[in-house]
């Protein structure tokens, strides 16, 4: 194969509203282990008080013995783990219901997500759009489920999704290819 041969591959660019189809379970591909200072960090910029977050000593006295993962950034953590599979493309979310909680989060878990598409409508007020409801469950490393939410949100129909503008180098700098 030649330099000539050479093909430009678009990186993935997620899905659009005509993309989902109810039913369909996405298991995200990627899990994070939380560490102490993701949960130092998120519990302080949040202002959260907390003393279960972020004082190892107040937490060897509680039930668990351990500090607790500040319960947000779980939520946070394992909607941001779904955007890859429902909405890169994302308008707008509408909201988060039915949050549940049951079991705690501890510094060294890893987390995963998957999430399965609940219903899907065509916006009232947004011809471009539709909107995706989804259930999404984060679990721990031994599967256990530790969060659990309904999220609801905005997305572009094909050919409605903003371009963006900007500029490629020629891929002249890239090396050649050599036939093997």
């Amino acid at each position: 194969m030649s330099q000539n041969d050479s093909r430009v591959v678009e990186g993935w660019t997620g899905r659009l509203f005509e993309d989902f189809a109810i039913g369909d379970i996405y298991y995200h591909p990627f899990g994070k282990t939380v560490t102490e200072a993701d949960n130092q960090t998120f519990t302080l910029m949040t202002q959260n008080v907390s003393k279960t977050h972020v004082d190892r000593n107040y937490a060897k006295g509680t039930e668990y013995g351990l500090p607790l993962v500040n319960s947000t950034f779980t939520l946070a953590l394992v909607t941001g783990q779904s955007t890859m599979d429902l909405s890169m493309n994302v308008f707008a979310n509408l909201g988060w219901d039915d949050v549940r909680m049951p079991a705690p989060v501890f510094e060294g878990d890893t987390i995963y997500s998957r999430s399965k598409v609940l219903n899907l409508r065509e916006s009232a007020s947004r011809p471009t759009m539709g909107v995706v409801t989804v259930a999404t469950e984060g679990f721990n490393q031994d599967g256990k489920i530790v969060v659990s939410f309904r999220r609801s949100f905005m997305i572009y129909k094909i050919g409605f999704l903003p371009s963006v503008a900007g500029s490629r180098p020629d891929e002249s700098s890239l090396p050649a290819v050599s036939a093997s």
